[in-house]
């Protein structure tokens, strides 16, 4: 592993809601939402990252797919099988994924500029979604790119690739519907670390040139299923 990032385990990992909310009090304020970050002309390598379960079943595969930003060739991938011991819990989704989701990024040999998260960031309950804890735990700018809208409220966009409008939750914009393709719905973009509002959009838009989801995110939703089909019989 050449990867020039470590994730912090020495903390036991919670097992109850009352420990996960205590983690997200403690690292919420370590987010960092002004940025601006990277933008695509800045990137060289993207990571995608989803996680895909076993139907009725804590078995999962969590994948991270290095992308090169430009070409969107893929240049690594790193599949990790595991079971989530965290229970089911709105709002602490992410304490069933991140421990695989670590795993898998500490075994790259390359080092991403950009993590693409399947799922929130500060659109998020508390303001603490995957994206951004996954970017507080590596020090890497982060997005979240949800496929269903989370919390808050917004205007339906217009029906034009690149159109947009705020997601706005307790009177804040915690995130971004964006149209990446013509007439088709949207997706919901939100800063997950290190990266403003309007890079991440830029960010997403750079990576859907030809279908709705990034291309991040439908290469790592295609390796984290590809790996756990090839363990069921």
């Amino acid at each position: 592993m050449s990867t020039s990032f470590a994730i912090d385990a020495s903390e036991p990992w919670p097992s109850t809601a009352a420990e996960g909310l205590a983690v997200q009090d403690r690292l919420r304020p370590l987010v960092d939402t002004v940025g601006p970050g990277p933008g695509p002309a800045q990137v060289r390598f993207v990571a995608g990252l989803d996680v895909a379960y076993a139907e009725d079943s804590d078995e999962l595969a969590a994948a991270v797919v290095v992308l090169d930003a430009s070409t969107h060739a893929v240049v690594e991938r790193s599949v990790v099988h595991g079971v989530a011991t965290f229970p089911y819990l709105p709002g602490l989704f992410a304490f069933r994924e991140i421990p695989a989701l670590s795993v898998a990024l500490e075994r790259l040999d390359t080092t991403p500029d950009l993590l693409v998260c399947d799922g929130q960031g500060l659109a998020h309950p508390r303001r603490f979604g995957l994206a951004c804890h996954l970017g507080v735990l590596t020090g890497l700018p982060t997005v979240g790119v949800g496929k269903t809208h989370f919390v808050g409220t917004y205007e339906t966009p217009g029906d034009k690739r690149g159109d947009a409008a705020d997601v706005l939750y307790e009177g804040d914009v915690v995130g971004r519907v964006l149209r990446t393709r013509d007439a088709i719905k949207p997706v919901f973009v939100s800063i997950g670390h290190g990266v403003d509002l309007d890079t991440a959009c830029a960010h997403v838009l750079a990576l859907t040139p030809r279908y709705r989801l990034p291309e991040t995110t439908r290469q790592a939703d295609q390796a984290c299923r590809q790996a756990l089909k090839s363990t069921r019989p």
